[in-house]
């Protein structure tokens, strides 16, 4: 706890709506992590990774069943123009870090053809003349890095169309 306390504190904070619930939230990730021990493989990711995923899924978890909650309490038509704002946005931002954990994780190369592909905008071929590496690599590299952060988001890192 004392290693990833902060990490699992500042998500649960950001996505619950009173310091109670985040302390509750904490506890739970925590809880679910010891229970939750014996499934981490170092070859699959770092154990940030491990713990961001679990956060993750046990957030979005308490925030699903809040909107279940309120939409009990409210009319359907107004739970679902209140609920359904604040669940994406509480999703896009957990899966943003878990990205961007993942992005670090990566070999710097993997990164920056990654950022020059993605934030830049710019083409493989393009890539490749600007750092000078041959395009099957930068395509490689795209590939294998975009792979690795699906994994990270939980989805299995093959492409379908």
């Amino acid at each position: 706890m004392a290693r990833y306390g902060a990490l699992v504190w500042s998500l649960a904070r950001r996505l619950s709506p009173s310091r109670a619930d985040a302390e509750d939230a904490t506890q739970e990730i925590f809880l679910d992590l010891w229970r939750s021990a014996g499934r981490f493989d170092a070859t699959r990711g770092s154990e940030q990774l491990f713990v961001m995923m679990i956060a993750r899924r046990r957030l979005i978890d308490r925030l699903r069943l809040m909107r279940q909650r309120q939409a009990h309490e409210v009319s359907d038509a107004a739970a679902m123009d209140a609920d359904v704002p604040v669940d994406c946005r509480a999703d896009n931002h957990v899966e943003a870090e878990i990205a961007r954990a993942a992005l670090e994780q990566l070999p710097a190369e993997t990164q920056r053809v990654l950022d020059l592909s993605i934030v830049q905008g710019m083409s493989h071929g393009e890539i490749a003349r600007r750092i000078g590496i041959p395009l099957g690599t930068v395509k490689t590299l795209v590939r294998r890095g975009l792979i690795k952060v699906r994994q990270a988001l939980g989805g299995d890192g093959e492409w379908r169309e």
